[in-house]
């Protein structure tokens, strides 16, 4: 869909999954499962990281040909890094259906704008209806940008906060109040975070017995709801390493009990 968008409804012909180093990377028999996905429908595709792309007046190519549609892994959201700087071009130029893109990211997720949406004087004022602004005032805690101004405000009450980057990702970078120091905290004040009011995680009990920390995630698009996941884990974030954790099934029914 957002190819077709991008493209004029145009199928794509060749597609590069990118990302860096990419035979490195967790995920990266997934990457080989989703490139066999494409191949069998008729699209060559080939995984590749960003140096091995360069673009001209030929459009985005590799070492075999042009590349018209980027699946993008890579964690530069805005391709600020100079290695970047070839399928920045291409997507600027509108050479190349880049997904997800950095304006997609800018507008969606950005934790930034979880203090706007979170913040029902300012919802009001741009005109948003009062349900809208009460559903999304109960789901999203409150949240405000880490500035010069509130630094020390903050580190005052840090205990009932989460802190994490603006562009993280994969929770890197991500801290709770009650576990910073003060030489992490000094660091921080060279990018940008947002404060969260910090909301306990669920529980599950999962085999053994044993008690497991439950993120659940819910994956979107403009058709509605594809499928919820989760990931069960211990320790301050989520992550792929605690044994008997990782990714969980999350199943749903539309009936509604009485």
């Amino acid at each position: 869909m957002e190819d077709a968008r991008q493209q004029s409804g145009r199928t794509p012909s060749r597609l590069a999954i990118v990302d860096s180093t990419p035979r490195a990377q967790f995920l990266y028999p997934e990457f080989e499962l989703y490139a066999n996905a494409f191949r069998d429908h008729g699209v060559d595709c080939v995984i590749s990281a960003p140096e091995d792309l360069s673009f001209g007046s030929d459009g985005l190519e590799d070492a075999h040909g042009r590349i018209d549609t980027v699946y993008n892994r890579l964690t530069d959201f805005a391709l600020e890094d100079a290695s970047h700087a070839d399928i920045r071009e291409a997507y600027l130029a509108g050479d190349v259906a880049l997904m997800p893109h950095p304006r997609a990211h800018a507008l969606f997720a950005d934790k930034r704008n979880l203090a706007v949406l979170g913040d029902p004087a300012l919802l009001g004022g741009f005109g948003v209806d009062a349900g809208s602004t009460a559903l999304l005032g109960q789901v999203i805690p409150p949240t405000v940008e880490l500035v010069p101004a509130n630094r020390d405000a903050l580190w005052a009450v840090r205990n009932g906060y989460f802190f994490k980057p603006a562009a993280g990702f994969g929770s890197r970078g991500s801290y709770r109040g009650d576990k910073l120091t003060r030489r992490t905290w000094a660091s921080m004040a060279s990018a940008t975070y947002i404060a969260q009011a910090f909301a306990p995680p669920s529980m599950r009990i999962v085999h053994g017995g044993q008690s497991l920390k439950a993120d659940v995630r819910c994956f979107a698009s403009e058709a509605g709801v594809l499928l919820f996941a989760a990931r069960l884990y211990q320790g301050q974030t989520t992550n792929m390493r605690t044994p008997g954790g990782g990714f969980a099934a999350v199943l749903t029914s539309s009936r509604i009990e009485e």
